[in-house]
């Protein structure tokens, strides 16, 4: 087992009050296992993906990876975590504007000391961005800048892959190229992918599906 989330409860606090956004959830990930998190928006899977990432703890439960307990960590171990074990791919894309396509790309590897030219220049390939690794974030389209975005993640060859939304700026078509895509490279580096997508028909080419209804595993 890669990644175990066991008990795991989230709430904020609202002007209306306190939102229990995640009640008692357990779920689990095997290495190079492929998982779509589905349910309608405010079900908690953008919240359940922060948590497994690193990005926020839980009110309560456990989160393991690679028996080592995440949610035990400070700030500095949860950023290390991050560099190391996990690539996250938000729509929003979070590119350094002042580096280029190629360095953009290469950014996370070199942080996790784990850079390598040949399996960069390989990816560029496959996800089409040969011409394009001297420019910048401003001058590429939304969709190119997703695949940049992919490219880094993966560039660094983390285990585990959390994507929110990852296709949800595209066309349908370039979408699913996008994640056919992205679950070979996957399957290449071996990592395990959980996807938050609202779209079953997205969901269906992964190797399994979990659905969230208000804030519980109801599927």
């Amino acid at each position: 087992m890669l990644l175990s989330l066991s008990d795991i409860s989230k709430s904020y606090n609202t002007p209306e009050g306190k939102v229990e956004v995640l009640k008692a959830i357990d779920i689990s990930v095997s290495s190079g296992q492929s998982v779509a998190l589905t349910g309608e928006s405010g079900s908690g899977k953008s919240t359940l993906l922060h948590l497994a990432g690193g990005l926020d703890r839980p009110d309560r439960g456990r989160i393991l990876m690679n028996d080592r307990d995440v949610t035990a960590l400070d700030e500095p171990g949860r950023a290390q975590y991050r560099r190391t074990d996990v690539g996250l791919i938000f729509q929003q894309f979070n590119l350094v504007p002042s580096l280029s396509v190629d360095a953009n790309i290469a950014f996370h590897a070199k942080l996790a000391g784990r850079y390598d030219a040949a399996w960069q220049r390989d990816l560029i390939d496959q996800l089409g961005l040969a011409s394009l690794t001297h420019r910048y974030p401003e001058q590429l389209s939304g969709g190119q800048q997703q695949r940049v975005a992919i490219a880094r993640t993966l560039a660094a060859r983390p285990q585990l892959v959390l994507a929110d939304e990852p296709t949800g700026n595209l066309d349908e078509a370039t979408g699913d190229a996008v994640l056919d895509l992205m679950l070979s490279l996957s399957r290449t580096v071996g990592s395990a992918l959980l996807l938050v997508t609202h779209s079953m028909r997205l969901a269906d080419k992964l190797d399994r599906k979990v659905l969230l209804r208000g804030g519980k595993i109801v599927a």
